[in-house]
């Protein structure tokens, strides 16, 4: 059973449980499930898995910096920098100066990739039913409440 400590030997983590037996191990195959069956729905949109979560974020608010994504993202400089050149190639996204720092651009939408955004919702809309489908509202509600107190 998932999370209860079993008996030490080869094979078996500290607590007597095996790698398998884990909620980290759930969690990630939870997560590898989801991933490939995201990177299924949106390719037929020419998005790549990740690249909705940028442009979620130019949804949101259209005209951020390489900076703010990143810090918004939580994710590396250089993550960000392939994700706006492939976006930018695919017509989705493009650069413009900042007017106060020359240094600096700002991501704008183009209209393509501001259309996608329905597509982009519906599809997690899908996801999240499908992966929630046999769970009462309640446990949908704690299992969300749980999973976020767990995020760092």
């Amino acid at each position: 059973m998932l999370g209860s400590p079993c008996a030490k030997g080869p094979g078996r983590g500290q607590d007597g449980r095996m790698l398998d037996e884990t909620l980290s191990y759930a969690l990630i195959k939870v997560v590898k499930t989801q991933r490939n069956r995201m990177a299924a729905a949106l390719a037929p949109l020419g998005l790549h898995v990740g690249q909705e979560m940028l442009l979620n974020q130019l949804w949101k608010e259209d005209g951020l910096t390489q900076g703010e994504l990143i810090a918004r993202l939580g994710v590396e400089p250089p993550t960000v920098t392939k994700t706006l050149q492939r976006l930018e190639r695919t017509g989705f996204v493009y650069r413009v100066p900042d007017p106060d720092r020359p240094r600096v651009s700002r991501v704008q939408l183009t209209d393509a990739g501001k259309a996608l955004r329905e597509p982009v919702e519906e599809i997690w809309t899908t996801m999240d039913q499908d992966l929630l489908r046999g769970f009462e509202p309640g446990e949908r509600d704690l299992l969300a409440q749980l999973i976020r107190r767990a995020m760092p």
